[in-house]
């Protein structure tokens, strides 16, 4: 068996699943150094840097036997944890509505449908869920469900809880970019394991390249809160991932309300576009009538960020030990939309492949 204390890892990235894998990686091992490296910190607010522009909420993109499934279950029951333990963290529950406007089939959320029945994986976690009536389906809509309970982040609350989490836990940050894994290992020599969630930094690390990352660009709108809190969260898609869906999010602990949504593959365009926010307002004021009309909606801001896409899904495994690296590497990147309802999942995937390189098993 390794010795814990004679370990140090060094993550690069501080995004959510950069966070949450330094947090799984000090439960494993309380006495490792454990390092961060990023450009980019809670509290910045960079396009490239996608976590704090998410809406964020828990809500399947996976199926039985995906990866991402027990990814997302995983994290499930740690929110669930989280929010009890620690109130201030900006986690809350609340029911979700969720209308759809193509067939059961075709909608991408169903392992299976039989008849007019769509079997979800996750019904056990977040309690009955019911079909709503042809009578409450709005126009153009297929089908609709009301889900009773799951879990809503207010990501300016949260990602900086995990980051005071991590410094309280003796987690060491710097905040330094790197062009490759090599020059990152030439200036960490003592490092037993090099982590990678560098998300769409996997695109342009020097000895990564990883062309299947590519950028997801998503627009928002935060609403100032209505004297009325909303009582559930409004999703309305075409199908589960789409670039039409609309969203409304209530944030706990006085986080507004966002707004979306767009899904620009491949856009790199880090300005507003305000017509494009015109038209997710409208949007939203006709899924949630709760907003009242467009004209008295109260806009705090707009937000531009790139979700870190991968073709092919997520990225969570040991690459072969190279001549110009000191040590293995794990990657963990490209969840796109997904990371926060995946990441202490991939974050515990991220332990279990660690300590099978230091404990012999991993094939390097």
């Amino acid at each position: 068996m390794s010795q814990p204390h004679h370990h140090a890892f060094v993550i690069l990235g501080a995004g959510v699943i950069g966070l949450t894998t330094a947090l799984s990686l000090r439960t494993a091992y309380p006495s490792a150094h454990i390092t961060i490296l990023a450009k980019h910190l809670p509290g910045d607010r960079a396009a490239e840097y996608a976590s704090p522009w998410a809406g964020a909420n828990w809500f399947s993109v996976g199926t039985t036997g995906d990866p991402m499934q027990a990814y997302e279950e995983i994290t499930f029951h740690k929110l669930d944890e989280l929010m009890r333990k620690h109130p201030e963290a900006g986690i809350a529950r609340l029911p979700i509505r969720s209308i759809f406007d193509s067939e059961m089939g075709e909608s991408g959320i169903f392992d299976s449908v039989d008849g007019e029945k769509g079997e979800l994986w996750y019904s056990h976690l977040v309690g009955p869920i019911h079909s709503l009536p042809a009578c409450q389906l709005p126009a153009g809509a297929t089908f609709g469900l009301d889900i009773p309970s799951t879990f809503i982040l207010n990501t300016q609350t949260y990602l900086p809880w995990l980051l005071h989490r991590c410094l309280s836990l003796n987690i060491h940050f710097i905040r330094r970019g790197y062009p490759s894994l090599a020059r990152l290992s030439a200036d960490f020599p003592r490092a037993s394991v090099i982590i990678n969630c560098s998300g769409l930094g996997a695109l342009t690390l020097a000895d990564v390249r990883d062309t299947s990352v590519y950028p997801v660009r998503g627009q928002t709108v935060l609403l100032a809160e209505p004297r009325t809190p909303l009582q559930r969260m409004y999703f309305r898609s075409p199908r589960r991932v789409d670039p039409t869906t609309t969203y409304v999010f209530p944030r706990p602990l006085g986080g507004g309300i966002i707004l979306g949504g767009s899904r620009q593959a491949d856009d790199w365009n880090t300005d507003v576009d305000y017509e494009l926010a015109e038209d997710i307002m409208r949007r939203c004021c006709k899924l949630c009538p709760e907003l009242g009309p467009r004209e008295g909606l109260e806009v705090v801001g707009h937000g531009v960020g790139f979700r870190p896409g991968r073709k092919g899904g997520v990225r969570v495994e040991v690459e072969r030990r190279r001549e110009d690296w000191w040590c293995p590497v794990v990657h963990c990147y490209g969840a796109g939309g997904a990371g926060y309802q995946g990441s202490w999942g991939m974050g515990g995937r991220v332990v279990e492949l660690v300590r099978g390189v230091l404990e012999g098993r991993a094939r390097l």
